[in-house]
Parts: C-alpha cells; structure tokens; sequence
C-alpha cells in the first residue's frame, strides 16, 4: 500500500487497525473539544489512551513524528481534560499516544507526551 493512497481519515483507520491488533479497545475516533481534536481514544490495559495519528508522505518538512509540536500537545491534552470531565472518568489513568506514518513506515509510540497517571 502507498501512502500517497491515503487520506486523513485512512491514515486514522490504518492506525486503528494497528492499535487493535496490539489490543487497544477503540472508543471513539475524531472527539472535538473547544481545544482541538483527538484522533482516537482508546482502552488499552488499565489505560484510556489519548492517540494522536500523524503522516508524512515524504520528510521535506520532516517525519511525521517531529510534526508533533508541543502546541500540538497543548492542545491534546485540554482535549482530553474535557473529555475526561464530560465522561465522568476523571480517576482513569490515561497516557499520550503517537502513531507515526511515513510511507509505509508506521510506528506507534507509547507515553509519547504529557504526565500519565
């Protein structure tokens, strides 16, 4: 398959696929905040994981992962507080995931960002 072949909301999907094949719990895709947008909230283990989905179709502006910037975070986690709080799971344990696609490439790492609990 050839990045070039996907857009956005594939990339998400091909990154949901991975997640729950290593055994994620897909809850939501694409939740919206008055901060921003997550791309998926999953269960994996004890933890509701806040996943961010990034692709590059080649490195001249670098990888999909350095695309991450710490606004980019900002705004991730304020997502996830108001998710949190509208969810009534503020006691969770949640954690900051990236998924990162480059061509063919994809890398999922976890604790990528933020104070997990």
């Amino acid at each position: 398959m050839s990045d070039k072949r996907l857009t956005g909301n594939e990339g998400e999907d091909l990154a949901a696929d991975i997640l729950m094949k290593q055994g994620y719990r897909i809850v939501t895709k694409n939740y919206r905040s008055i901060f921003g947008e997550i791309d998926i909230i999953a269960e994996d283990k004890d933890y509701l994981v806040f996943i961010e989905v990034k692709r590059r179709k080649g490195q001249n502006f670098g990888t999909s992962l350095e695309a991450i910037n710490s606004r980019k975070k900002l705004h991730i986690i304020r997502s996830a507080q108001v998710y949190l709080k509208a969810n009534h799971c503020l006691n969770r344990r949640v954690r900051f995931d990236v998924v990162g696609i480059d061509g063919d490439n994809v890398k999922v790492i976890k604790h990528a960002f933020g104070d997990d609990r």
